[in-house]
């Protein structure tokens, strides 16, 4: 039988407090009511004298005389099943889009732990995102977890839903790939936007929407990320499915995660984050990957805005020791009107060596990549020569340099956000911007491919 308790002891922001209570549980449910309402919270900290309880509605129009709270003794939970695909919910996993409620004989735990290292398959096979700059160079691995560094006013938005709307896998094993999309702490026309390009896609049916929104309240930005890798475990691991899940914008539910700190008053870290940021990241982080004993898979895009465009922020650093390489945004980039403005120097993909060329992409890719990389760097070093002496005095080579760098940007980088690119295209694409460039200057090339591949 459980207790009810009519009092509560102190309220700090979307925190209660309650003295004088035994028999609660960690991450346990509750339930305010009030005259008129019923409000849910969960138990998120139990010391000896005190139990702390973060209400999803707010605290707004509580007293500590007005409410009673009930312990249900149990976790938060989620119905499943493959309904949830085309359906839009908020961040406590309740349906939003006038759907209706998802009806499944399980019920399934948001907190479900880290996929166990020993339990993983190495990542294999890419994903084709559509985006040439990510697909050659940064190449998105099935079962990995690849974040996007951007900054304020970058359009990391739209990136995220031609992501959504352009990507596919292996044509014998595209009816069972997904995407799973979180929005944390958007605008209303943020997600009005995102609906609309998905429906304008045509994957709208395919895509399992959870959204926040930035007047919702904030703990719902601390369980919308669970429910949703809830949703895509559900889907891979019991649906046998290969599921994407774009996750935009972890600097959100990180800020929630200090605003929550701060309201239980714990000792703050860097930039005034709680100490455990890094273990609550790779809590979520880690729960994508493949199982040995499974047939599905759960590949991670999340996409953060650095403050101040600044990398070594506790978000982007913490992130990057726990993921596998990065995709950064570049500002100079944006404002040349280079979209996406992906800056490929300071990107990469860890795993791509393991999933790209002969019998995933083309023989050509891992030898075209690094050559990519290797006379765009020469670019850079071109260009900044150029700012002291001149580009006329430049040698001829040089001067072959700087064109191939603008080739570069103009014509692979540069693509729009509604135009798709097969990994074909894309790595042809690449070919035409060295094709420039003379053969004695590719240099991590070997002659048989240059002879295949380069026309100049």
């Amino acid at each position: 039988m459980f207790k009810e308790y009519l009092k509560i002891d102190k309220i700090e922001g979307p925190l209660i407090f309650l003295k004088g209570i035994k028999e609660a549980k960690y991450g346990e449910i509750i339930e305010i009511k009030l005259e008129n309402e019923l409000r849910v919270g969960k138990v998120i900290t139990i010391d000896e004298n005190m139990v702390v309880a973060q209400v999803f509605e707010g605290t707004s129009g509580l007293s500590t005389v007005n409410a009673s709270v009930r312990f249900t003794g149990e976790s938060m939970t989620l119905n499943l099943s493959k309904n949830i695909l085309g359906r839009v919910f908020n961040g406590l996993g309740n349906p939003i889009d006038g759907g209706g409620p998802i009806y499944s004989s399980k019920s399934y735990n948001i907190n479900s732990r880290p996929i166990n290292p020993v339990s993983r398959k190495y990542p294999r096979d890419y994903i084709e995102t559509g985006v040439s700059s990510i697909d050659v160079l940064s190449t998105l691995i099935r079962g990995q977890k690849l974040p996007i560094f951007s900054g304020n006013g970058l359009p990391h938005k739209e990136l995220a839903a031609q992501i959504v709307s352009q990507a596919k896998i292996a044509s014998a094993l595209e009816e069972k790939f997904a995407v799973c999309f979180v929005a944390i702490g958007v605008t209303k026309d943020e997600g009005a936007y995102f609906v609309e390009k998905f429906e304008e896609s045509g994957t709208l049916n395919n895509v399992v929407m959870y959204m926040n929104y930035a007047d919702d309240p904030v703990t719902e930005r601390l369980s919308i990320p669970k429910c949703a890798l809830t949703a895509a475990e559900y889907l891979a691991f019991e649906e046998d499915m290969h599921i994407l899940v774009v996750m935009t914008d972890m600097t959100n539910y990180c800020e929630a995660l200090r605003e929550i700190a701060s309201a239980k008053e714990e000792v703050p870290s860097r930039k005034g984050y709680p100490g455990y940021l890094y273990s609550d990241l790779a809590f979520i982080y880690e729960r994508a990957g493949m199982l040995k004993d499974k047939k599905g898979s759960i590949t991670f895009i999340p996409i953060l805005t650095m403050p101040n465009d600044d990398i070594t922020h506790p978000i982007p650093d913490l992130t990057g020791y726990i993921t596998e390489g990065q995709i950064v945004l570049s500002r100079d980039l944006s404002n040349k009107d280079i979209n996406p403005p992906v800056n490929v120097m300071p990107s990469l993909s860890r795993l791509m060596k393991d999933g790209i060329g002969e019998g995933y992409t083309r023989e050509d890719h891992p030898d075209l990549a690094n050559q990519l990389f290797s006379s765009f760097s020469k670019v850079l070093d071109v260009r900044s020569l150029a700012q002291i002496i001149g580009e006329s005095d430049l040698s001829d080579l040089d001067k072959l340099y700087i064109e191939y760098g603008k080739m570069f940007e103009n014509t692979f980088l540069n693509q729009g956000f509604s135009e798709r690119r097969t990994i074909i295209q894309s790595l042809d694409l690449g070919w035409k911007a060295l094709s420039i460039l003379p053969p004695e200057a590719l240099d991590r090339l070997d002659d048989e491919t240059i002879s295949k591949y380069h026309r100049r």
